[in-house]
């Protein structure tokens, strides 16, 4: 496949593995790769600048294709040493890296003089508009269906994609709600040049996390996510499970504050969930897409799977047109 996204990033097939949390570690990211998508590592799952470095030097003993570094910019009254991480992503000789959360412009100079290319995650269009006249190279641009933090406007992709498209110059990869090549062709339909999937990468046999876990979330509908966090304006989409019910129900307590919901949301709660297999344990992060997935497979399997049915849906879709 030929896409601006391929040729920005010097991959087989314009499908990027998003960062997640305690997922985005090197077997998974060097599995995607492998399979011609780009896999990513996630910097702020190593609790050091100096371990993110080990990370991505054992990354390259899987692959020797293109990878990324995703690096979340959190609001925080005691943030991690961003610079740090920075420097430990550029000193290694790393190309792509996958901002998000925060607005990554002060570190935008220094990834750019290291030639790095910058993939910025947006949940609006005017966020994406800000990020392209910063100096990023593209963006992800997530419909209200992600897991993760979607943002405030609640806008999904089938509206979101295209309106990105019309105001965007810079390339564009569609995320939220995709688990599939049915999914892959409507994003590419809509004026993307490639997707980005979290969830789907997570449920797959490479991923590590426990396997009770990934059983869990792949027998959950579309109707099995939960929207939380929405009164404090930082909204989520995590699995439902005891936790996200707990959360709920604690926060539309008249006069609650997230400091009141903390203990139940701690992201060591959530890691100790995924590495122990208690499904009840923490939050887990899902996107609504899990409605669409039924099983396990290799990343090379489940990339080679969405490839083809992308290419037989837009066929489709051209023999009906014409």
């Amino acid at each position: 496949m030929h896409t601006p996204i391929t040729e920005l990033l010097g991959i087989q097939y314009p499908i990027v593995q998003g960062g997640m949390m305690w997922v985005g570690r090197a077997e998974l990211a060097a599995a995607v790769s492998n399979a011609g998508g780009l896999g990513i590592l996630t910097a702020l799952t190593q609790p050091t600048p100096t371990a993110l470095a080990d990370e991505i030097a054992r990354c390259r003993t899987m692959t020797d294709k293109p990878f990324g570094v995703n690096l979340t910019f959190l609001p925080s009254s005691n943030p991690p040493p961003y610079a740090d991480y920075v420097t430990a992503i550029i000193d290694s000789g790393v190309k792509i890296v996958e901002t998000a959360g925060n607005n990554p412009k002060e570190f935008i100079a220094r990834f750019k003089e290291a030639g790095v290319t910058i993939v910025h995650k947006c949940t609006s269009v005017r966020h994406a508009l800000s990020a392209e006249r910063n100096g990023v190279d593209a963006v992800s641009i997530d419909g209200f269906e992600a897991a993760g933090h979607p943002g405030e406007d609640d806008v999904p992709g089938l509206v979101l994609i295209p309106a990105a498209a019309r105001a965007l110059r810079i390339p564009i990869l569609a995320s939220g709600g995709l688990a599939d090549g049915r999914g892959m062709a409507a994003a590419l339909s809509l004026g993307a040049h490639g997707i980005n999937m979290g969830t789907r990468f997570m449920l797959t046999r490479e991923a590590p996390i426990h396997d009770r876990i990934k059983e869990a979330i792949v027998a959950g509908s579309e109707r099995d996510t939960k929207v939380i966090f929405k009164p404090f304006r930082n909204t989520a989409r995590v699995f439902r499970n005891a936790i996200s019910e707990e959360i709920a129900t604690s926060e539309r307590v008249p006069g609650a504050t997230f400091a009141d919901i903390q203990p139940l949301a701690a992201g060591a709660r959530g890691r100790a969930a995924l590495e122990s297999g208690d499904v009840d344990g923490g939050m887990l992060w899902a996107g609504m897409a899990i409605g669409l997935m039924d099983d396990l497979p290799t990343c090379a399997e489940l990339i080679e799977r969405i490839v083809a049915e992308c290419r037989a849906t837009l066929g489709a879709a051209a023999r009906m047109a014409a």
